[in-house]
């Protein structure tokens, strides 16, 4: 595509928050340890500044950035501050490298929130820089509801702060409320004052457009949150600006291929699912059902899509349901290494639209079992449940499962969170030998898998709902999609997970020229 350009600058600094403003998002809380894991993924991809929390919220919090800080990261590594000397004290005490001090700019947060006056917050602003710089640490000074305040006032203020030593100012769209020409209006005057950063929220949908407007008006640092998490709407999302800058205006912010590995630490840690339709990192980002989509794409990957999935760190995914064509049923097999003519395509086309118009996703399972079918084919199962027995009754979920692993029967427990992950510990450690630590006690090896995702729909109401499962699993450079349905939800997420390693034991058996029963080594 045709580069418009939208700043001189090469490269653009993020800024991320997730740490603190996508914390703020209700229902979700980091432990120290998430945080850390995060904060490294963040750094990993080369995010130039990381807001580690906010220290003033409580001794666990401050432990939490205390970690942050202390992990060596590459990235500049900050902590919130309030308007008051001793939040500045208590990021000194975590060991970060610099503070975004919040000042109110609207009237409405002057006067109302805090019951200040503008000259008396410019006097604390300036008293509370040049404190954190006298004290060694980076400062950026943040006029909050800056969007709707007072513009000469606005510049009096954060130019105040440039004046006492900060290193940045930051334009604040807090409540979500402004649209980019009220944000190329503000941030051009900010950015005549000096280096100027942008924080932009998305309660009106305007989150990424103001950001272009400030950027084109002479910002070159943009706040954000992973997926876009925070509060009410949430922040502009940190992947989305990237491969906007990348993708349209040449501009470089961080590695975009290690992007989804973000999102999807993120979305573990917040328990916060990826959306389908999100871009970057939604499942449906780079998935393709449509016939004539399919049969496009296979041709030329360029066709229905803006960039390549490995640009972010994703694949190409062909999904099957009413709306497949041949093309998209024939690679889908192929990927499975199972071979059709002409004849039985047609049939397996007919059977996977059939199972589609039923309102079905059909899983890389049901394709095969329709394939199997069709060819007259039988298959011996590599893994099989014979039992299961699960119970979530005091302080620790417990599972045990008996597995037929070709002509071997492995039995074993697990504990989890839930009857239903521990009803999945108690595969692995079947599958590892039965115990979780080795080999079976014929000396077969272990099994490993790594599960890429779960979801749950619940298909029919009232408390005796039947759910189904499904579950993408992958061994190696092989995954498969199963799903299974139950009015026990432990039940259907083992058998589903059962399912999924026997499929995969099975194309890996093939593969190999081995017999059934053999489980195939790492």
């Amino acid at each position: 595509m045709t580069q418009t350009p939208l700043t001189t600058l090469d490269e653009v600094q993020l800024l991320d928050t997730t740490l603190r403003d996508g914390e703020q998002m209700p229902g979700v809380s980091l432990s120290p340890e998430e945080k850390v894991d995060i904060a490294s993924e963040l750094d990993a991809a080369g995010v130039h500044l990381v807001e580690a929390g906010s220290a003033c919220t409580s001794a666990g919090e401050r432990e939490a950035i205390r970690r942050v800080a202390d992990e060596g990261l590459s990235a500049t590594v900050t902590s919130f501050a309030r308007g008051v000397r001793s939040d500045v004290d208590h990021a000194l005490d975590c060991g970060v490298d610099g503070v975004n001090l919040v000042v109110p700019a609207s009237d409405k947060h002057v006067e109302t929130k805090v019951g200040s006056s503008r000259d008396e917050v410019v006097e604390t602003t300036v008293e509370l820089v040049e404190y954190a710089k006298d004290h060694g640490l980076w400062v950026e000074v943040l006029g909050e509801d800056g969007s709707r305040a007072d513009l000469d006032y606005l510049e009096r203020l954060l130019g105040a702060g440039l004046d006492a030593g900060a290193d940045r100012i930051c334009y604040c769209d807090t409540v979500g409320a402004a649209d980019p020409e009220r944000t190329g209006e503000v941030v051009s005057r900010l950015a005549d004052l000096g280096p100027t950063s942008l924080h932009t929220h998305d309660d009106l949908g305007f989150g990424m457009a103001n950001v272009h407007a400030g950027l084109r008006a002479g910002a070159d640092t943009v706040h954000g949150t992973v997926m876009g998490v925070g509060e009410r709407a949430g922040n502009v999302a940190l992947e989305e600006v990237a491969i906007a800058l990348d993708r349209s205006y040449d501009v470089d912010t961080v590695e975009l291929a290690r992007l989804y590995r973000l999102c999807r630490t993120v979305s573990d840690a917040t328990g916060v699912a990826l959306p389908p339709n999100k871009a970057v990192c939604g499942t449906n980002a780079f998935a393709h059902e449509s016939g004539i989509h399919t049969d496009g794409t296979l041709k030329d990957g360029t066709m229905y899509e803006p960039y390549p999935p490995e640009t972010v760190g994703r694949e190409r995914r062909l999904v099957l349901g009413k709306h497949a064509g041949r093309a998209g049923v024939k690679a889908a097999l192929a990927e499975q290494d199972v071979a059709v003519d002409d004849d039985e395509l047609s049939e397996v086309v007919s059977r996977v639209k059939e199972l589609g118009d039923r309102g079905k996703r059909v899983t890389d399972a049901d394709l095969l079992a329709i394939t199997e079918d069709v060819q007259g084919r039988e298959r011996d199962r590599h893994v099989e449940l014979v039992d299961l027995s699960a119970t979530s009754g005091g302080n620790l979920p417990t599972a045990s499962v008996r597995l037929r692993v070709g002509d071997d029967e492995r039995v074993a427990s697990g504990t989890g969170a839930g009857p239903v992950d521990a009803g999945l510990e108690a595969v692995r450690a079947a599958l590892a030998g039965g115990d979780g630590t080795g080999d079976a006690a014929d000396g077969s090896p272990g099994v490993s898998f790594d599960l890429d995702s779960y979801h749950v729909d619940a298909i029919t109401g009232g408390t005796d709902a039947v759910v189904t499962v499904e579950v993408d699993l992958s061994r190696g450079d092989r995954s498969v999609s199963v799903s299974a349905t139950d009015a026990d939800i432990t039940r259907a997420s083992v058998v589903a997970m059962v399912d999924g390693l026997d499929r995969l034991l099975a194309a890996e058996a093939d593969a190999a020229g081995t017999e059934p029963s053999a489980v195939a080594d790492d």
